[in-house]
């Protein structure tokens, strides 16, 4: 598809004993059948982990351990390698969740990682085996991302000895309306300055084989947003099986509507 391809190539989550006799020893935290597993948030493109401060801080009142990894940026590969490195640090079972980019990471990170028990979703790619990001924005009209001029949404920095990649930046005077629709204008202007960019290149890596085909899944899937539109985000959803949830909420919807984002991922929690 051709704006596909200018849109690409331009900017390119321990059952212990039962049965216990008396003389036995009290079973440990990690033993317990009741022990939660650890929640890990994944941020996508144009965003930190300070995205899911919301989320996180009602997470960890629900005595969920959370832990919100920085998501590099710098191309399918190395993020995935990277946060597959970091889930191998994590000790009993773990809720997966990834928002926008952050959902193509973790589909290819999970990979391998036995305790990873579900995956969410949050207004995010579900990519199967080879699909790319900026095919899957384009896939159904409405990302207001998938343009003919990137230049018109994007400012470029070039990396230095990147071989021509540039990072990209949402050109912060759209970033409110087209992230953040129904946030506090003000907050969104904060949201816009802080964004971390995003390497050009990673638009067109391929994803490998998905976790998704041997896990379970849920999905948030935001009616407003403007970045994946959300009959992309329908059919990626249902492909992958996944429980879905529908909300009126932006592309950031776990700053618009963190309650919502906070119940879908415990009860993942709860089904782990």
């Amino acid at each position: 598809m051709k704006t596909t391809s200018r849109f690409a190539v331009a900017v390119a989550a321990v059952a212990g004993a039962t049965g216990l006799i008396a003389s036995a020893p009290a079973a440990t935290a990690t033993q317990s059948p009741e022990a939660k597993p650890t929640i890990v948030l994944v941020h996508g493109a144009w965003a930190d982990g300070s995205s899911w401060a919301g989320v996180t801080e009602r997470l960890q009142h629900q005595g969920y351990t959370v832990d919100v990894p920085p998501n590099t940026l710098r191309g399918l590969a190395t993020d995935s390698a990277n946060l597959h490195a970091f889930l191998q640090t994590v000790k009993g079972p773990i809720v997966l969740v990834g928002h926008s980019y952050g959902g193509e990471v973790i589909t290819n990170a999970a990979v391998g990682i036995d305790n990873v028990k579900s995956l969410v979703y949050v207004d995010a790619f579900i990519p199967d085996n080879g699909e790319t990001a900026g095919q899957l924005s384009a896939a159904k009209p409405g990302s207001a991302l998938a343009v003919e001029d990137p230049s018109t949404v994007f400012n470029t920095v070039t990396i230095p000895n990147g071989g021509g990649n540039v990072d990209l930046y949402v050109k912060p005077g759209l970033f409110p309306q087209i992230f953040a629709g129904g946030v506090d204008h003000d907050k969104a202007a904060v949201l816009a300055a802080g964004q971390r960019p995003l390497a050009g290149s990673a638009l067109s890596d391929p994803s490998g084989e998905p976790a998704w085909k041997t896990l379970p899944s849920w999905a948030l899937i935001g009616t407003a947003d403007k970045v994946i539109p959300p009959a992309e985000q329908q059919v990626m959803a249902d492909r992958a099986g996944s429980h879905i949830v529908k909300v009126n909420a932006p592309h950031l919807s776990m700053v618009a509507r963190p309650g919502a984002v906070t119940d879908l991922i415990a009860a993942a929690a709860t089904h782990s």
